[in-house]
């Protein structure tokens, strides 16, 4: 791949110059350099207002699967009921995580074309006691974005502790971080950073049970980041990872992230609307399903090769579905920096003439 191959995958996305730039500055050593601490400050609180909270915020060392196991890990004690969510393959996920952690996992698991019925979910939650819920906002590999706010509602109203992971959704759409305890992000996929960092937002509600809830591990835990020194970290941080991260939320908050939100709206919709004039319908079936930032299309048993041949003859590189449905989804993803109709109308153009 060169530098003139137009990158419309669903993370990692396509990192831009500046933010490229901001991560070759000399960096400074985290552990002894006074500036560090203010500079993390700084950084933060950039990042709080991308996800729109007053929650904490906590940024780890790693990839996003980091963040998943991280939180399970922290809040979930030896023989707690965890209530998994599931019509995905991440949401699958969550529920070997919460066996790792010595969980008992209850999946409510439907089909990955279907969106949860609320008030199924709360007859669940009324017969059961529940210490935690784990579920996923945006589910990637199908490019369905969940509803969970009437969920949220009712988990937060039994006192379930939620862990999201909207790791494909933050910076690109609105997530109701207000209503969660634990909002699970990483650095590649809106925000248009390398990857190498996870991003979180904690409530109080979740550092309690931090804190009643035995440790077992260091780096897949969040107690050293309670109440953390930013002078001396847990362990020295990827600082040049940091300075990337901190010039991707500037493009959303110089942007505005209402206006970021539309853009992806747009990107979406011309997506779809050129799908919808090739036949191609988009994975999910219901439009009320299509997430603002990946669109996956049906191609039975045609999607590896439909990849193949856009890279080989048009330099675009998009992705095909996971696991069961890779050779029969293809998925268009227009995530953070590439989320512009003129890079969707490229990418449909070349979709086009592959069809042909």
């Amino acid at each position: 791949m060169d530098e003139n191959t137009l990158t419309m995958t669903p993370g990692p996305t396509a990192v831009p110059e500046d933010v490229r730039e901001a991560m070759a500055k000399p960096a400074m050593n985290p552990d002894v350099n006074p500036e560090f601490e203010s500079y993390y400050e700084t950084l933060l609180d950039k990042l709080a207002r991308v996800y729109g909270t007053d929650d904490d915020m906590v940024v780890l060392g790693g990839e996003g699967i980091l963040g998943l196991e991280t939180a399970v890990e922290s809040l979930v004690a030896p023989g707690d009921d965890v209530l998994c969510l599931a019509n995905g393959l991440y949401g699958d996920g969550f529920a070997d995580f919460v066996e790792m952690a010595g969980g008992n996992p209850v999946v409510h698991d439907i089909d990955y074309t279907e969106a949860f019925d609320p008030d199924h979910v709360a007859e669940l939650v009324e017969s059961g006691e529940f210490a935690t819920a784990t579920m996923v906002h945006c589910e990637t590999p199908t490019g369905l974005l969940n509803d969970f706010d009437e969920i949220l509602q009712t988990l937060q109203d039994a006192g379930v502790l939620t862990i999201v992971d909207a790791v494909s959704s933050l910076g690109g759409t609105a997530v109701p971080v207000e209503n969660i305890d634990v909002c699970l992000g990483a650095s590649q996929k809106c925000f248009s950073s390398p990857p190498g960092l996870t991003t979180m937002s904690v409530s109080d509600a979740a550092w309690e049970k931090v804190e009643a809830t035995e440790q077992d591990g260091f780096y897949t835990s969040l107690a050293p980041w309670q109440d953390a020194d930013f002078s001396f970290l847990p362990y020295t941080h990827l600082v040049s990872n940091l300075y990337a991260l901190e010039a991707s939320l500037d493009r959303i908050l110089d942007e505005g992230r209402e206006n970021v939100f539309a853009r992806h709206e747009s990107a979406a919709d011309l997506c779809r609307k050129r799908g919808e004039e090739l036949g191609l319908s988009p994975f999910p079936g219901s439009e009320s399903l299509c997430s603002p930032t990946v669109t996956a299309f049906e191609i039975e048993g045609q999607a590896t090769d439909v990849q193949r041949q856009l890279y080989d003859d048009h330099d675009i590189l998009v992705t095909t579905g996971l696991g069961d449905l890779e050779d029969d989804i293809l998925r268009v993803g227009h995530m953070g920096y590439n989320a512009t109709e003129t890079n969707v109308e490229t990418t449909m153009d070349a979709l086009e003439s592959v069809l042909d």
